[in-house]
């Protein structure tokens, strides 16, 4: 096979895990060509997530526990955890392969927390690296409880955390007081990572593309990947552009060749990954977020500015600068729909009213997007069956904490010497 000196390396997407990735193949010397249907970057799950850099939130899901309680809440519309019953071959198989992952619960938590903890270190260099201003705030994350029960249930958590080398500590009503004054309630106890922090997804992602397109990436934004294929010398990739044009036609087709292939296409890439041969059962877990808007001087002063994370609501929460408050959670297993449903809305609006009665809620924005997430909760970061195929996609609920040390590990094996480069 012919040798590379720059090779051409083509990546899907332009959420969070895409733009990271690309910006790292360039660092290498890669001649990168970045691939998305929208306009512009982060317009998919990447818009308007929870904001936390959790590295204390790197629990996976895998347990019993959360099957009975997505069984219990089959039927409840606000539930945190809500399952549609009707079946379909891809839930019924990722749902079978997330049992199976049960007994690797601890393990994989482990593993994850190693790697949210390194993503730390990455992201804070491409942040000043880029000169990127995403309203970060490193004032920790503060997990709350409502119960003895749930409070112990946290301490194994975090016995398990620690073996992933993460810090947190336990905290008593008086000093989550201490720690966040605006937060009321009758609290039994919590616990708080001060190395965690929060920032703006959407500005963080938008600010690093820039910066990719100063790197030298070509950034082919409103344009849609129709067909990718991948043989011993080369990846083809077949694709049209989704700008309106005045006469109502579509634009032709346009085929270009890379010698590699990043797929980064969140819930895309299961569909993706199978018309090349290879398998990642990538499902579409919808979480959903309102962003309150803060204009007046006591709402700025009744809301939180240290992260918060309600263990029995699943719910989240980061402060985006002074007069934005993002409140995000839930869990929905409903295939790909990102319909916004009042029902699931109305829960985040009412523990905002419940736990910070001093701010207004009467300008709350309302949003919804799909987390693609694996059965057993681990972001797929491999080569494919073809050696010029490459993924990192599958960070479910974590992949704001998680795409910095992904990007990392995927371009380095990407750029690592091999037979077919």
């Amino acid at each position: 096979m012919r040798e590379v000196s720059q090779p051409r390396v083509a990546v899907i997407g332009a959420g969070i895990t895409c733009i990271t990735t690309p910006y790292n193949l360039a660092k290498r010397g890669c001649v990168v060509t970045l691939f998305d249907k929208h306009p512009y970057a982060a317009m998919e799950t990447s818009f308007a997530n929870g904001g936390q850099l959790s590295a204390s939130n790197a629990e996976v899901w895998n347990s019993w526990s959360t099957v009975l309680k997505g069984i219990k809440w089959m039927f409840t519309p606000g539930a945190p955890l809500l399952v549609n019953p009707t079946p379909s071959w891809h839930k019924l198989s990722w749902m079978a392969e997330f049992i199976a992952a049960i007994p690797r619960n601890e393990q994989n938590t482990i593993t994850t927390v190693r790697l949210a903890i390194e993503a730390r270190a990455h992201l804070t260099r491409m942040a000043e690296e880029a000169g990127i201003s995403f309203d970060c705030e490193e004032r920790g994350i503060l997990h709350f409880y409502h119960s003895k029960a749930d409070f112990e249930v946290a301490r194994r958590t975090t016995a398990v955390l620690a073996k992933g080398g993460l810090v947190r500590r336990a905290v008593t009503p008086e000093e989550m007081r201490s720690i966040e004054p605006a937060l009321k309630g009758d609290l039994y106890g919590g616990y708080y990572t001060e190395t965690d922090f929060t920032g703006d997804i959407h500005k963080f992602t938008n600010g690093l593309a820039d910066a990719c397109r100063r790197l030298g990436v070509t950034m082919r934004l409103a344009t849609e990947v129709r067909e990718v294929k991948a043989d011993a010398d080369l990846v083809s990739v077949l694709h049209r552009s989704t700008e309106p044009r005045l006469d109502g036609e579509e634009h032709a087709d346009e085929t270009s060749q890379f010698d590699k292939i990043v797929i980064c296409s969140g819930v895309l890439s299961r569909d993706l990954a199978s018309s090349l041969g290879d398998r990642i059962n990538v499902y579409p877990v919808k979480g959903y977020s309102i962003t309150v808007s803060l204009p007046e001087p006591e709402d700025q002063k009744a809301a939180p500015w240290v992260s918060l994370l309600d263990d029995k609501a699943k719910i989240v929460t980061s402060r985006l600068g002074l007069t934005r408050f993002r409140v995000a959670g839930t869990a929905e297993f409903n295939g790909v729909n990102k319909d916004i449903r009042a029902e699931r809305i109305e829960p985040l609006v009412s523990w905002c009213r419940m736990h910070f009665p001093g701010m207004s809620t009467r300008q709350a924005v309302p949003w919804a997007g799909l987390r693609p997430m694996m059965p057993d909760m681990m972001p797929r970061v491999m080569r494919g069956r073809n050696p010029r195929v490459f993924y990192n996609t599958g960070h479910g609920h974590l992949g704001w904490t998680l795409s910095a040390a992904t990007a990392d590990a995927v371009a380095a094996l990407a750029t690592a010497r091999s037979n077919a480069a």
